[in-house]
């Protein structure tokens, strides 16, 4: 079984770096289009998801797909892959180079294996994360641990001061003044997450990530040692084989660590209650 995960990891690299090496090609010169739910996308996303669908066809045919730019409904299989191909469109067709190739590998429904890599900055993540599978058989040989260009990442164990970081999205920046630290918005949900992960912020939220933001972050992230809060009363894992997940969001904050969350969730919930209230 340990071929099997190595051969997952050099898959999900080496396509997630194909791809990327093509997109960087046209990196701020294409032209975006508004999607129905107001997000943006260009025929790079397009171009980028049918080879990586096209590619796990190929290498892994029993395999299942759910991609952003394709079919958002979870498939009746084993496993499945979850594809954003191409994370942060905003920012790649504005020329920020904050975007990257995100896939997320389920086993019966439950992230165990994401690659989220950030070809403008040279930055590829990968993890594994058993968690309530571990007892599974085809997962007692998966490797362990998250790792940023194969190296191992944690979290930060630095004592919270004012010139740490703390990441929010566009529809949570109103927060900035209640917050103890210094505040970055990186405009690419997994990224926002997998920065708590290796360390370089404490901590992030998201108001409205869909699975494809999360698949491949949530391994990495949980891998990593830090902590992912769901903001909402359901369930991330499992999957429901045959929902639709094109409209689904799931408002997170991730923390470095345990202590985190009694500084940053009251701050976070005071918020969405007075935006939701």
């Amino acid at each position: 079984m340990t071929d099997f995960w190595d051969s997952i990891v050099s898959f999900a690299q080496t396509t997630a770096d194909r791809v990327g090496q093509q997109l960087l090609k046209d990196f701020g010169f294409a032209q975006a289009d508004e999607k129905d739910d107001g997000s943006l996308v260009t025929q790079s996303d397009k171009w980028a998801d049918a080879e990586i669908r096209s590619a796990i066809a190929s290498a892994f045919p029993s395999h299942g797909i759910l991609s952003e730019e394709g079919e958002q409904v979870f498939p009746d299989t084993e496993w499945c892959w979850i594809v954003d191909p191409l994370d942060a469109t905003t920012n790649f067709a504005r020329g920020i180079p904050i975007w990257g190739v995100s896939l997320g590998l389920l086993y019966r429904g439950t992230p165990v294996f994401g690659c989220v890599h950030l070809p403008p900055i040279n930055q590829c993540f990968h993890g594994f994360y058993a968690g309530d599978l571990a007892g599974e058989n085809v997962l007692i040989n998966m490797p362990e641990g998250a790792f940023l260009n194969n190296k191992p990442i944690h979290p930060t164990a630095d004592k919270m001061t004012g010139n740490h970081f703390f990441n929010l999205c566009s529809r949570s920046v109103v927060m900035a003044p209640h917050l103890p630290s210094k505040v970055r918005m990186l405009g690419m949900a997994a990224y926002n997450f997998l920065t708590a992960a290796n360390g370089a912020v404490l901590g992030g939220v998201e108001a409205t990530p869909k699975i494809w933001d999360i698949a491949g972050s949530w391994v990495i992230v949980k891998a990593a040692g830090a902590v992912w809060v769901s903001l909402d009363s359901q369930a991330l894992f499992p999957l429901e084989v045959g929902k639709d997940y094109g409209k689904v969001s799931y408002p997170t904050l991730v923390v470095g660590r345990q202590d985190l969350v009694s500084v940053f969730l009251p701050i976070v919930e005071a918020w969405r209650e007075k935006k939701l209230g």
